[in-house]
């Protein structure tokens, strides 16, 4: 982000839901986030959620899709995954034991992320994570 910029830019991208378009939001991630100390983080739970929309909505269905908003301020990173619907539940963060194949992706997330908000919207899901661009000693911002 410029340092002269005072408020919050937003992109978004819509992808079909393909398994190959996770590696597409990743790259898309990191080119938007270029220099930025979080954008590992954000390019890892941009890879998470994409895939959880894929692999547990209607996103990864025929004629699925998936959208990412980023967001980013002088205070905050947020990076929102809306899925296609149809999986009867929201997304809730499961805890696995160590050797379980799947159901951790939103764990990692939580634990990656400063705050992790799920939203309904239209017909799906709304995932939020927030990485805060200036945290004191024990995750809590400045």
């Amino acid at each position: 982000m410029h340092e002269y910029t005072s408020t919050a830019r937003v992109w978004g991208l819509t992808c079909p839901g393909f398994p190959e378009e996770v590696s597409r939001a990743r790259r898309w991630t990191r080119d938007i986030l270029h220099g930025s100390p979080l954008a590992d983080d954000a390019e890892l739970i941009v890879s998470e959620l994409s895939a959880n929309a894929i692999l547990h909505t209607a996103s990864g269905r025929e004629a699925g899709s998936f959208h990412l908003a980023l967001a980013v301020s002088s205070q905050v990173v947020a990076l929102s995954v809306t899925d296609g619907g149809g999986a009867g539940t929201a997304p809730k963060v499961e805890h696995q034991d160590q050797e379980a194949e799947h159901g951790r992706g939103l764990g990692m997330v939580s634990a990656i992320a400063h705050r992790v908000v799920v939203h309904d919207s239209d017909g799906g899901h709304t995932v939020t994570a927030e990485l805060f661009t200036d945290v004191r000693q024990g995750g809590h911002p400045c």
